[in-house]
């Protein structure tokens, strides 16, 4: 029995299943999911072949310190931002032996959302070492803190395997 919904586990075996085909290994940089997307990776057999880390940085001196986010980008754009993705997704490959890096950062809720930055407002990253990187904005609505989190790691899986086939 697996921990997740049968569609991320699903997912989850077929990025293990193509990474490992490819040779490719993955790092994560999360923030809003707290470790789900290296937690829904690593409940498939095999996986070992395929995560390098996932590194948990909630707070802005975590992204910071372990990520190497700039204290300006923090300050003139906050933690939820696409700046703030896009670096957190070069810091994860800068801090691991991953040729994949996938990050997330946003509004889980059910509080700490504003007019412009509401409750499921989500941004996500992810980049390879030969300098492709994706962006994704994502407003999956005030829809609970579990279903935010879990549309995160389904579109972060979405776009893990778009940056595998760049």
């Amino acid at each position: 029995m697996s921990l997740f919904p049968p569609d991320i586990e699903q997912t989850a075996t077929k990025i293990i299943a193509d990474f490992t085909a490819k040779g490719l290994m993955v790092v994560t940089a999360e923030s809003c999911t707290g470790g789900l997307i290296a937690a829904a990776l690593t409940e498939i057999a095999g996986s070992s072949a395929v995560v390098d880390r996932g590194l948990v940085t909630y707070t802005n001196e975590a992204k910071a310190d372990i990520l190497g986010v700039s204290v300006d980008t923090l300050k003139n754009f906050g933690a939820v931002s696409r700046e703030t993705a896009l670096e957190m997704a070069a810091g994860a490959l800068k801090a691991s032996q991953a040729q994949v890096s996938v990050s997330v950062t946003g509004i889980a809720g059910p509080g700490g959302g504003s007019a412009t930055k509401p409750v499921g407002l989500v941004h996500l990253a992810a980049s390879n070492r030969q300098g492709k990187v994706l962006h994704r904005e994502k407003r999956y609505g005030d829809i609970g803190r579990s279903d935010v989190r879990l549309a995160t790691l389904r579109t972060a899986f979405e776009m893990l395997q778009e940056i595998a086939e760049a």
